[in-house]
């Protein structure tokens, strides 16, 4: 195998064993999202986008919550062990809600305790699972191993919600979930085949009090991770909402089924999965990479909210499914290749805190505006996001790497100041040569 290739963290053994298991329950995962949308959407409410918003402002608040424990979890305890702890009980919740849903006994409130109590064990499992990459690979290829995470979570992301469309008319969402419980077995078993005598151990934290302040002034003093992460909370509360976003459309603008929603949730997959690939064939996540997957996140949600018709529509969610994973993919190799091993835990849990724990104020403000304006203008949110998102991210060029942009004789020039050196090679991680002053037309 190629060790410069696409593919090349597969060589590792380790890591070709949690891949499989990965790529297994995280089907299984996005059919379960799929499922409960739909129950909520269609089942338990009249169309209600306000109600699917509150499920997900429930599953993804605990990330904001939990976050003193969380990071310090990541940091501190074996993540193999507290992988197997958040697998076990992920699965056990999957079982509980399909067998309320088969029976016929589910109610609304059960579904929000559920995704309550789902988004509690999640929110230690994100950080121990995003950081888990690092003791299964060598140093040199972690950016390919989260690229292709994020290629393994986003081909699920294909597969499930079409599978999920097809399975909810043929059994009911209840049987959905109950698959699902099943499909965690495949991830419990990867961790039960890795060689443990293999695994790459970092540096851990020492115990102390004030560990996640710690982590919160270690970001303060890097202005990189700062703009970073102020873009991932702007995109992750307002952009990331596609449960809304697309089952407001299908059934509402398009009077789509089921299998309809989840086409439309598989056809973005395609997107993402490509976006990961091609990030998976970068060797070193640049943050020009970053701004562009912003702004071109923002324009493609403009696109999609003028779309007339079904197909249309899906051909822009592929952009926006490339826009998105290109941004989140580069935005997590960055942060974790540019922190320091014994600290890795905890500004993940921060990351993770930024991108998912604003989604409690995001979704349900993007759901009542689907329900009072209509779907289209919930997507001119979106829209917002990605843009002021690439602003953010084009103030922290200017600010901190010297960055100039200005127009000579109708040409766009820019150049970058020396100073600037020492912010691109902390960044990179790598030794980067620039001109003293550089000029381009």
């Amino acid at each position: 195998m190629n060790n410069n290739g696409t593919f090349r963290s597969l060589i590792s053994y380790n890591y070709r064993v949690w891949a499989g298991g990965a790529i297994v329950s995280n089907v299984g995962t996005w059919m379960q999202r799929t499922a409960q949308d739909w129950l909520v959407l269609t089942k338990l409410t009249n169309h209600n986008a306000t109600a699917v918003g509150i499920v997900m402002a429930l599953q993804f608040g605990p990330q904001l919550l939990l976050l003193p424990l969380t990071g310090f979890a990541a940091d501190h305890f074996d993540r193999r062990k507290l992988l197997f702890a958040t697998q076990i009980a992920m699965g056990v919740l999957a079982l509980g809600m399909g067998i309320l849903t088969v029976t016929g006994l589910v109610q609304l409130w059960h579904v929000y305790v559920f995704a309550f109590l789902l988004g509690c064990v999640s929110a230690f499992d994100s950080p121990a699972r995003q950081t888990f990459v690092s003791e299964l690979v060598a140093e040199a290829n972690m950016s390919n191993a989260v690229a292709l995470n994020s290629t393994s979570f986003n081909a699920a992301r294909m597969i499930g919600p079409a599978i999920a469309g097809i399975l909810i008319a043929a059994i009911g969402s209840g049987g959905v979930f109950l698959i699902n419980a099943a499909s965690f077995a495949a991830v419990i078993g990867s961790l039960c085949l890795l060689r443990v005598e293999e695994l790459r151990p970092r540096t851990r934290a020492a115990h102390a009090k004030g560990s996640l302040a710690e982590g919160f002034r270690y970001v303060w003093r890097r202005p990189d991770l700062k703009a970073i992460l102020f873009m991932v909370f702007l995109i992750g509360t307002f952009g990331l909402n596609f449960p809304i976003f697309i089952s407001t459309m299908s059934v509402s603008i398009f009077h789509g089924g089921a299998d309809q929603y989840g086409m439309l949730s598989s056809i973005m997959a395609v997107g993402s999965v490509t976006g990961a690939l091609l990030s998976a064939r970068r060797a070193k996540p640049q943050i020009s990479v970053l701004l562009a997957g912003a702004a071109i996140f923002g324009f493609g949600f403009l696109l999609a909210a003028a779309m007339p018709n079904y197909w249309l529509f899906g051909l822009t969610l592929v952009l926006l499914g490339v826009s998105a994973q290109t941004f989140n993919t580069t935005s997590n190799s960055m942060i974790q290749l540019t922190t320091e091993p014994e600290m890795r835990g905890r500004v993940m849990a921060i990351l993770l805190a930024v991108a998912l724990g604003g989604t409690p104020l995001g979704a349900p403000v993007v759901g009542w505006v689907a329900d009072t304006f209509g779907p289209r203008w919930a997507l001119a949110i979106g829209a917002a996001s990605g843009i002021v998102a690439a602003l953010i991210g084009i103030r922290y060029l200017v600010r901190h790497r010297g960055l100039r942009v200005y127009i000579d004789a109708g040409r766009f020039r820019y150049s970058i100041d020396a100073a600037s050196q020492v912010a691109a090679q902390h960044l990179a991680g790598a030794q980067v040569t620039l001109p003293a002053s550089g000029r381009r037309d």
